[in-house]
């Protein structure tokens, strides 16, 4: 008789009013989702090179400041159990999403298969990714798009303590609404926390039916010290 699968933080969480979060405001927080000892073993990875495929520089490429890198496949454990098990659980609001936007595209219940999708498309290098912060450094506000096919919600789970590792550097979302000026969040995160929030865009009910809203992300300038977070993005890249 074979075990019954391990049970997962995730499914004591209340994704009824993730959900509902996620309509309003088109993203979410997970308190306390990692723990502090699981976050800084994976601050402790950025110096290695194994695990990670590329190194961007972001000045380089007018981004901001600062550096993230790429993880390469075979992804490390923890980050592969995290980008399968969440993946999951936000389709049904993506299936929705899309069909309130107009949109024919339908993602399968199971990561793999729509990894297999974008592979298809030749969209076939993995996107999760580690940031790393230092004084003055910032990112620019930005959409993680790399193809064809786009899963319109992505994970950031701040691994560094703010007002103990670093000072400012606050996660910035904005949405730009038809013929209104943008609105600005800026979110309130701790050390673990994860933040579910949409790639590109989104719909908002109206007076009319729903129209779509473009969200984007950055993050502000940090004062001092050095912030770390990891990034899931659940597409690949071409």
């Amino acid at each position: 008789m074979s075990n019954p699968p391990t049970p997962s933080p995730l499914d004591s969480l209340d994704w009824f009013e993730l959900e509902r979060q996620l309509d309003q405001d088109g993203c979410a927080i997970i308190r306390n989702l990692l723990r502090p000892e699981t976050c800084d073993r994976l601050r402790a990875l950025y110096p290695q090179s194994e695990p990670f495929r590329s190194q961007v520089i972001m000045a380089r490429h007018g981004f901001g400041r600062g550096e993230y890198k790429y993880f390469g496949y075979p992804l490390p454990p923890l980050v592969e159990r995290l980008r399968s098990a969440l993946y999951p659980r936000l389709v049904p609001l993506a299936n929705r999403w899309y069909e309130r936007m107009g949109l024919e595209e339908r993602f399968p219940g199971d990561h793999a298969q729509f990894l297999e999708r974008c592979h298809a498309a030749g969209q076939c290098r993995p996107t999760p990714l580690l940031l790393q912060y230092g004084p003055q450094d910032y990112n620019c506000l930005h959409q993680d798009l790399y193809g064809e096919h786009v899963f319109p919600l992505q994970v950031a789970i701040l691994l560094s303590e703010p007002g103990q590792d670093f000072i400012g550097g606050e996660f910035v979302l904005t949405e730009q609404r038809p013929r209104m000026q943008s609105r600005p969040q800026v979110m309130d995160l701790k050390q673990g926390d994860a933040l579910i929030f949409a790639v590109n865009q989104r719909p908002v009910k109206g007076v009319r039916g729903d129209y779509r809203v473009t969200m984007r992300h950055g993050v502000s300038r940090l004062h001092s010290g050095t912030r770390h977070t990891l990034g899931i993005i659940f597409h690949d890249a071409t």
